[in-house]
């Protein structure tokens, strides 16, 4: 898993392009006088990749374990919400925090998130394909306290632009 999520890519790399997909719905129906009409919609999506991440390095202390964010909100043309996948190395943790509006929800896509809730802090486990929502206001830190890689997609809305209040470490 660590090989598919540690992939970057070169400077100035860009957003893919937006698809189109063509698909009808339903059967033809008669219309008045014999005539038929089919239904067409069209879907406007975008696919990333693994190999169209940028990871960028999070700040850290000199010899603690990273945590590294591929931001895709941009990438994906996200226009009401955020998302980012972060991959903490074993033994990081993030800063302790609170959105004053934005909830934010995280899936767990390899190893185990340990995120901190709450005043004080409680500890909760989220296994891999488990999910943790947090209301804005909630208090939180995520570590790994694992030995392998965690790797946890964080979705947000609606996005916020303002830092987030930093609060005293709860690891």
């Amino acid at each position: 898993m660590r090989a598919l999520f540690s992939r970057t890519v070169s400077e100035g790399a860009r957003a893919p392009p937006i698809g189109e997909s063509r698909f009808e719905r339903g059967a033809p129906r008669p219309r008045a006088r014999g005539r038929s009409a089919t239904r067409v919609a069209r879907v406007a999506f975008r696919v990333l990749t693994p190999e169209a991440f940028e990871w960028i390095t999070r700040p850290h202390e000199p010899g603690a374990p990273a945590r590294h964010v591929a931001e895709l909100s941009e990438l994906a043309g996200f226009a009401h919400t955020r998302a980012n996948v972060w991959r903490y190395e074993p033994g990081a943790a993030g800063r302790r925090h609170r959105h004053t509006t934005q909830e934010e929800t995280f899936l767990v896509v390899a190893g185990t998130l340990s995120m901190y809730l709450g005043e004080p802090p409680e500890r909760h486990d989220v296994p891999i394909g488990g999910l943790i929502h947090v209301e804005p206001g909630t208090p939180l830190q995520t570590a790994n306290h694992g030995d392998v890689d965690l790797i946890v997609y964080a979705y947000g809305t609606p996005p916020e632009h303002a830092n987030a209040e930093i609060l005293d470490s709860a690891v």
